[in-house]
Parts: C-alpha cells; structure tokens; sequence
C-alpha cells in the first residue's frame, strides 16, 4: 500500500533492488569507512591540489561558480530528502510550492556549477601544464561532477510535469528509508524516469569513489580555513645549509 502523499509504487525488481536498496549502503559504507582511513594514515593526500601556479587564468570564475552551487545544490538536496515530511506540513509548505522552489533553486544554482565545472575541466583538459601535473582521477571526478550536474539540469523538465510534488515525495520517502534502514525503499523509485534513476545512480556512484579522491578536502576545508594561521614558517636556503654545516661539525666532533 502506498503511503500518504505518494500515489502509486511498484515493487523493485531484482535490479531496482541491487541498486536503489543495496547499493547505497555500500556506497555510504565506503565513503565513511574510506574517508576517515585515508585521513587517518594518509593525511597529507587529504588536499585538494590547487592549480593556481600553473595557471590563475579562468579559476577564479570558475571554481567560485563551481563550488557556490555545488554548495547549494548540496544543501537543497540534503535538506529536501532527509527533512521528515510532517516538518514541511506543519509550517504550511505544500509539496508543490517545494517543487517548484526545488526546480528553480536547484535549476539557477546547477547552471552557475555545470558552467564552473566546464571552465575548470576545459583548463585541465586544454592546458599542457596542468593537464601534464594532473592526476587520471581528478580529471575522472571532475568529468562524473560535470555529467552529474548535467542530469541533474536535465530533470527539471521532467519535474515540471508533476509541479504537485508527487514524484519529488517519492524521493524523499526513498532517502529516509535508506536512512532509517526501512525494507522496500527501492519501490518508491522502481517506476521513475530512467533519468532520474542514472542521477540517482550516479550520485551514488560518486559517494563510492570518494574518499579516493581529491573531494576529501570537502569534509575538511570550511573548518580548517577557518582555524587556519595568518602566518606560514619559511625556511631559506641559508638556514638549511647553516643546519648542515652544523651538524657536520657535530659528527666531525664526535669522530
């Protein structure tokens, strides 16, 4: 039976099953597990490796329009899934006016971030010098980003024939069950466009890879950029050998 303000489900099939019901344990298993291992025994990878040095041309635009509505984007997502749907009920949101907010927040924030993606992963495609200092994987993860992004733009249209917020609700019903470990969360996305599935599939897929990747730096960067110092500890070339002769003083003496 379906409930309140879902319409119709359908039960999952074997494949809906392995990949909206399992999957996502694995994948939020992995990110977890993986991100804080990698920041436990490798922490000087856990950096996002600015290309600035390289070339300042285009980052500015781009990695601002990039992370801003990347940064939307997440918070939209994470807010419209996860918040019960009572909360939105008791303050007088209907699930439509939630759409529509969903489409056109979503829809003004996914453009600023597909252009930014496009502009960083142009520079780091085209350029000789950062494509030369770049890694198969930060090309990769900006490329899924960037194809992510582009599904994400690409059901808005599909949205806007179900403006009652009824396919919006059945999305919603599928992350809190996922999170709240509730059997069958996979029918509430069984009967959905194949494009919101590959988003959904995707998305997931992302949480997969990345703790091996250059988006750890997400998790970490807002807290220590705002601990950081104001001040950075150079050595010069003279210290280093001043440090050397002593020392070679020291063993001489000591011979």
């Amino acid at each position: 039976m379906a409930p309140e303000h879902v319409t119709t489900i359908t039960s999952a099939g074997w494949l809906d099953q392995a990949v909206f019901g399992f999957y996502p344990y694995i994948a939020l298993a992995v990110l977890a597990i993986g991100s804080v291992l990698r920041f436990d025994r490798e922490p000087y990878t856990w950096r996002s490796g600015s290309s600035q040095l390289l070339r300042r041309k285009q980052l500015v635009l781009g990695s601002v329009l990039f992370h801003v509505g990347v940064l939307v984007i997440f918070g939209g997502h994470f807010v419209g899934l996860l918040t019960p749907l009572w909360v939105f009920d008791m303050i007088g949101i209907t699930h439509g006016q939630k759409q529509v907010l969903a489409m056109v927040a979503g829809g003004v924030a996914g453009l600023a971030a597909i252009l930014g993606a496009l502009i960083l992963l142009h520079r780091r495609v085209f350029d000789p010098r950062i494509r030369a200092n770049s890694s198969f994987g930060d090309t990769a993860i900006l490329a899924l980003l960037t194809l992510q992004l582009a599904l994400g733009l690409s059901t808005i249209p599909l949205s806007a024939n179900h403006l009652d917020g009824s396919e919006m609700v059945k999305f919603m019903y599928w992350a809190q069950s996922i999170f709240t470990f509730q059997a069958g969360a996979a029918d509430y996305v069984a009967n959905v466009h194949w494009i919101f599935k590959a988003h959904l599939f995707l998305g997931l897929t992302i949480f997969l890879v990345f703790p091996f990747t250059r988006l750890v730096h997400m998790l970490s960067a807002p807290v220590w950029y705002m601990g950081r110092r104001g001040w950075q500890l150079v050595r010069t070339r003279r210290d280093i050998k001043a440090d050397q002769a002593i020392a070679a003083r020291k063993r001489a003496g000591g011979a």
